[in-house]
């Protein structure tokens, strides 16, 4: 840090089918960003992985008629370092100059190839301190079946479901379609490691099972497929770890499908009008005190650092079903979990200075 003042490597973009998101969430930050006390260095990740430094304008990473935004491949290239000490260069006019110093990177990404553990092992072994979970809980929090496998061995409630590649599907398929018909109907088949509701399909014939499974894979490899939960109310929080602080969670939101829209899908998420959100969401002070307990113990569980957006199914007899824990959620305008800790007395610009704050603290290494 020089004169008091912490200079933040933004990145995002990125690999997966969530790039835009990514970039939407990065324009948000660098909106909201306290620029009294960050120097921000954006740096974009194109879909093909390429590191490249990008302009500091939130405008040009708005969501535009429908349009997602995308890294802008016109950028000066950027290497990471790869050992503690050692300094992010920058290609300018051929030759390779070292970047100013970066105190601490937020890694505003979403999906594969960032948001499971990747970019946090390139950043671990440069000894840069990082926004939000490590390798290990990064990685476990992305993969759906092994995020339940983990908090269904912490003793918690996760549903009904199971799992399978491709290499299953396409050698033993049968007894595949065996195991998932024990489940009963309907269900949601899903890639293990995607977000925002990419590749998911709800299934309530198991004739269309095959489809299903099929846009499943082009995503991921790997498949899970879960249980429904009938008429239960789907309802999110976002828990926060402050410099030294322990794990609070926000009020909750609860998110209504209207007509038109069977799940909450990606088009209803981001690019339409379909879904009501209604923060704060009115739950009984018992439930509601029970399910905040829930949600540190996930937390805790997978070992989540700094942040996390924990969703849950509330049945009809009030029984909380953890979903999915999110280890980097979402940062949009419309995003659930700057807007339940904006209901809970955390404005967007201190929710990012506390995760920027934590990440100084906490360091990098064993821990």
């Amino acid at each position: 840090m020089s004169n008091g003042r912490t200079t933040v490597m933004l990145l995002f973009g990125g690999r997966s089918s969530e790039h835009g998101i990514s970039c939407t969430s990065a324009g948000n930050v660098l909106r909201a960003i306290d620029r009294s006390r960050f120097d921000v260095i954006p740096v974009g990740i194109t879909p093909e992985g390429r590191w490249l430094r990008q302009p500091d304008d939130p405008e040009a990473m708005r969501i535009v008629d429908g349009t997602l935004p995308r890294v802008l491949d016109a950028g000066n290239e950027v290497m990471a370092p790869l050992w503690p000490g050692g300094s992010f260069l920058e290609q300018v006019a051929g030759t390779w100059q070292p970047l100013p110093a970066v105190d601490v990177v937020f890694p505003i990404l979403h999906g594969p190839w960032g948001e499971d553990g990747t970019v946090q092992g390139v950043l671990e072994t440069a000894g840069l301190p990082y926004v939000g979970s490590g390798v290990l809980a990064s990685a476990a929090g992305m993969d759906k079946a092994y995020t339940k496998m983990i908090l269904s061995a912490a003793g918690l409630s996760v549903g009904r479901w199971v799992d399978f590649d491709a290499r299953q599907w396409r050698t033993d398929r049968e007894a595949v379609r065996a195991r998932v018909a024990e489940l009963g109907l309907p269900i949601f088949v899903k890639p293990c490691r995607a977000g925002s509701s990419v590749g998911v399909s709800k299934v309530s014939r198991m004739e269309d099972l095959d489809d299903a499974v099929a846009m499943a894979l082009q995503q991921d490899p790997r498949v899970i497929v879960e249980a429904a939960v009938s008429r239960a109310r789907e309802l999110e929080c976002g828990v926060l770890v402050g410099p030294g602080a322990e794990a609070k969670v926000s009020v909750f939101g609860e998110i209504r499908v209207r007509e038109g829209h069977e799940f909450y899908t990606f088009e209803a998420k981001y690019l339409d009008d379909s879904v009501d959100l209604i923060v704060p969401a009115e739950l009984p002070p018992d439930v509601e005190e029970q399910m905040r307990r829930t949600a540190v113990a996930g937390f805790g569980a997978l070992g989540c650092e700094g942040l996390a957006r924990v969703d849950f199914f509330l049945t009809e007899g009030g029984e909380a079903i953890i979903n999915e824990i999110n280890t980097m959620p979402g940062f949009t305008a419309i995003s659930m979990y700057p807007r339940m800790w904006g209901e809970s007395g955390v404005s967007y610009p201190a929710l990012i200075t506390a995760l920027v704050d934590d990440a100084l603290q906490r360091g990098v290494g064993l821990r």
